[in-house]
């Protein structure tokens, strides 16, 4: 199994330490083969809205610049790519995306962390029993696969849903279907795992492996020293073996046309 990680995070999204430098040479020692950039997408907000939870559209530039020095400095040594964890919302996306074809962006994860534009929704990760807010959460992650845009899902299992298990299991199981009629990974995230989070759950990853999904590990790297953690790594693949679910010996970006 190659390593790999796409889910990585710099000091601009405000919440997140280190330099990007700090974390290439940290993925280097944890034997990473593949480092993927995405933090958090700048949003071309039509109010002005400022967020705290991502680089503003003028850190943009200073973000590839940065990244391509890296990438041509640690050829040798890594392979990097460059791109953006991204929410979805097939209303405000073509304006996002008209935004970052200009820059050499070349993949795009999804974090549904909001259901719309993030100061006007609640979070997606919220402690909920109302099961039309966990079918919009579904119906947008199923539109996002299906729009073609996005690598995987990341923490696809996010919401914090205490209704039945039934209910979770007929809301949740069409993304699992989906996800494996795209071929689209279902991502098992480092981060909830590290910090005790409610994801990644079993009940969600195991329904994942019944459909036949394919899962990928992603560090979602708030602070170098996840990437040199090997322990929290292997925690990953038992926690994928423990579900059933198979994980991507490998991970490819398509080209861009």
């Amino acid at each position: 199994m190659k390593k790999y990680n796409y889910h990585t995070h710099t000091f601009r999204c405000g919440h997140a330490e280190g330099t990007a430098r700090e974390y290439v040479e940290a993925a280097i020692r944890g034997g990473y083969q593949i480092l993927g950039f995405s933090d958090h997408v700048p949003y071309p907000f039509l109010d002005g809205h400022v967020s705290h939870m991502r680089m503003t559209l003028a850190q943009t530039r200073g973000y590839f610049d940065e990244l391509l020095q890296l990438k041509e400095a640690y050829k040798n040594q890594i392979e990097i790519h460059i791109g953006f964890e991204a929410e979805y919302d097939m209303r405000t996306f073509p304006r996002l995306k008209a935004f970052l074809d200009d820059y050499p962006c070349e993949y795009l994860i999804q974090g549904q962390h909001f259901l719309d534009v993030e100061h006007e929704q609640i979070y997606s990760g919220m402690r909920m029993t109302d099961p039309d807010i966990l079918r919009a959460y579904a119906d947008r992650l199923i539109a996002c696969m299906e729009s073609g845009y996005f690598l995987y899902v990341a923490h696809p299992d996010l919401p914090d849903f205490r209704g039945s298990d039934e209910v979770y299991d007929n809301i949740m199981r069409p993304v699992c279907q989906a996800a494996k009629a795209l071929d689209m990974p279902l991502e098992i995230n480092l981060l909830g795992l590290v910090q005790g989070r409610v994801y990644p759950t079993e009940r969600f990853f195991k329904m994942a492996a019944e459909e036949g999904c394919r899962a990928v590990i992603g560090v979602d790297a708030h602070a170098p020293e996840m990437l040199n953690n090997e322990a929290l790594f292997q925690k990953g693949i038992q926690f994928a073996r423990a579900c059933g679910v198979r994980l991507m010996g490998t991970l490819s970006i398509p080209k861009r046309a």
